[in-house]
C-alpha cells in the first residue's frame, strides 16, 4: 500500500479541530523563542507527560533540542493575531508581547487561556518532525474560550 498524497493528508486531518498553542522556550543565547503549534497531546498521567511535534526545519526545533524547560501557551479566541504572528518566520515575534519567565525557566505569555510548564523529558525522531515530550511541572489557567484551527482556518466554539 502506498502513502496518501500530501494534499489529501492535509485535507483528511483538516477535519480534526485542534486547539491553538504557542510553544515557548529560551534559545541558546538566552533570548525568548516561540512558534505556533497545534500538535499538543496528553501522553501520560503518571508521570504527567505531554508531547508536541516540531518540524526539523523550524527554528524552534534547535531551541527545544537544547532547552531544559519549555511552555505550551494555550490561546483564547481573542489571540488569533498572536497565533498568526508566531506562525511566521520573524525574529521579532516577541516585540511588544507581554511574557514572563517562571522559576523553572519556562516562558509564559500574558493573556493565554492556560500555560503548561514543562521540563524537557525526551525527544524522538519521526519523519520530518521530532516529537518532544515534556514532563508537566506546573501551569495556570484562566477563563475564556479556546482558539481552534479547523479546515485550514481559525474557528471558535459554537454553544
Amino acid at each position: 500500500m502506498s502513502d496518501v498524497e500530501s494534499a489529501r493528508f492535509r485535507q483528511l486531518l483538516g477535519r480534526f479541530a485542534t486547539g491553538v498553542t504557542i510553544v515557548t522556550a529560551t534559545d541558546s543565547q538566552g533570548n525568548p523563542a516561540g512558534m505556533t503549534a497545534n500538535t499538543l497531546t496528553s501522553v501520560s498521567l503518571v508521570p504527567p507527560l505531554i508531547s508536541v511535534c516540531i518540524d526539523r526545519s523550524a527554528d524552534m526545533h534547535s531551541t527545544l533540542e537544547h532547552a531544559r524547560a519549555f511552555a505550551i501557551n494555550v490561546l483564547g479566541t481573542d489571540q488569533e493575531a498572536l497565533s498568526r504572528r508566531f506562525a511566521e518566520e520573524d525574529s521579532g515575534r516577541f516585540e511588544g508581547v507581554g511574557f514572563r519567565r517562571t522559576e523553572g525557566g519556562a516562558i509564559v505569555l500574558e493573556g493565554a487561556l492556560a500555560h503548561i510548564e514543562c521540563e524537557r523529558y525526551a525527544q524522538y525522531e519521526s519523519g520530518d518532525h521530532s516529537i518532544f515530550l515534556g514532563r508537566v511541572v506546573g501551569g495556570e489557567t484562566s477563563e475564556g474560550e479556546p482558539l481552534l484551527y479547523y479546515r485550514g482556518g481559525y474557528a471558535s466554539l459554537a454553544r
